[in-house]
């Protein structure tokens, strides 16, 4: 089992990313886990909606509860992965240190004996988009944060013309492209292991604070044209 791992899973571009380079990479992901406080309100990623995203990749889906004390209780929880599942991989959308901070996972792996893939840590924030692109991913921004950004921006697709406007709005403001300062979030409603395609079929437009966010309401899933 040494090439077997699990992606730690937001549904957001980048864990979605990570999850296809792990896997060109050779390694067999034998699941998705998503960490959640008490009581969670995702309003970038709503957990119904992550919950179709493992339909439709066809992984098993993970949720396990952390409070305080963070550290140790993330500890905790990657220690049952562990011991429940026998593996002691885990992978990672991580692409940079936030604020000087060193990554998270990484630190609260180490008591554990486990270890973390980053395969996107470093690489240039366009061309990580790009790849997106290159590999046909579906991506949406989910959750917007003003003043970066208008109320328009909220269920637009990320794609070419959006990426032109991102690289417009960085050299305007300093916008991080990938959104790593909380700018924006996105979720994926299909990619290259994708074997269904999600579809948002209604939602509302909210704002909480300085946030505007795509509030879900119906989703589906649908055949993928071969």
């Amino acid at each position: 089992m040494a090439n077997t791992a699990f992606v730690l899973w937001t549904g957001g571009k980048d864990s979605s990313l990570a999850l296809y380079e792990a896997k060109l990479s050779g390694y067999d992901v034998k699941g998705l886990v998503t960490f959640v406080p008490p009581q969670p309100k995702f309003l970038a990623h709503p957990l119904h909606l992550i919950k179709y995203q493992a339909k439709a990749l066809g992984l098993p889906h993970t949720i396990l509860e952390v409070n305080e004390p963070f550290k140790v209780n993330y500890e905790n929880a990657l220690r049952f992965l562990k011991e429940k599942q026998g593996i002691n991989q885990f992978v990672t959308g991580d692409i940079a240190e936030v604020d000087g901070y060193p990554n998270w996972i990484k630190e609260c792996s180490r008591s554990v004996g486990a270890h973390v893939l980053t395969p996107l840590w470093g690489i240039d924030r366009v061309e990580l988009i790009q790849r997106l692109f290159a590999y046909k991913f579906q991506v949406v921004f989910s959750c917007i944060k003003k003043p970066w950004f208008t109320r328009e921006w909220v269920g637009r697709e990320l794609n070419e013309n959006s990426l032109v406007e991102l690289m417009a709005l960085n050299r305007e403001t300093g916008l991080d492209i990938c959104g790593e300062q909380g700018e924006y979030h996105t979720m994926v409603l299909d990619g290259p292991l994708f074997r269904k395609k999600i579809c948002i079929d209604a939602y509302s437009k909210e704002e909480d604070g300085a946030l505007v966010y795509m509030n879900i309401q119906e989703v589906s899933l649908q055949d993928k044209n071969r």
